[in-house]
């Protein structure tokens, strides 16, 4: 069974940095595009980040400059360095992966990130 797991979350001082992993399982994960997500109280989820199968990476205009999306095949796993943290960066932050090839998409159980003095 396919499985993300998000962890690195936490309470961090405006101005601060944080680093969130997501660890997949059971799925081929160089042949996946991996995104980030955020979803924050009342609001809708929206991309943060993406990088792709072939390593290419895009991000929202509210996080170029201070967010760095990585990934190690080899480890399956996905990173999210974020630095110069602002209270609106308050969110559940989720890993989603979409294979570059065909249907189908999976979701982690999210991590929460706060941002508050």
């Amino acid at each position: 069974q396919v499985q993300l797991v998000e962890s690195g979350g936490g309470l961090v001082q405006p101005g601060g940095s944080l680093r969130l992993s997501c660890a997949a399982s059971e799925i081929n994960f160089v042949f996946y595009h991996m995104n980030w997500y955020r979803q924050a109280p009342g609001k809708q989820r929206e991309l943060v980040a993406r990088i792709a199968g072939g390593g290419a990476m895009t991000y929202a205009d509210f996080v170029k400059g201070r967010f760095t999306v990585s990934r190690d095949n080899a480890k399956k796993t996905v990173y999210l360095q974020m630095g110069s943290l602002e209270p609106e960066d308050t969110a559940v932050y989720y890993c989603n992966a979409i294979p570059r090839f065909g249907v189908g998409e999976y979701w982690g159980q999210g991590t929460q990130v706060t941002v508050s003095s």
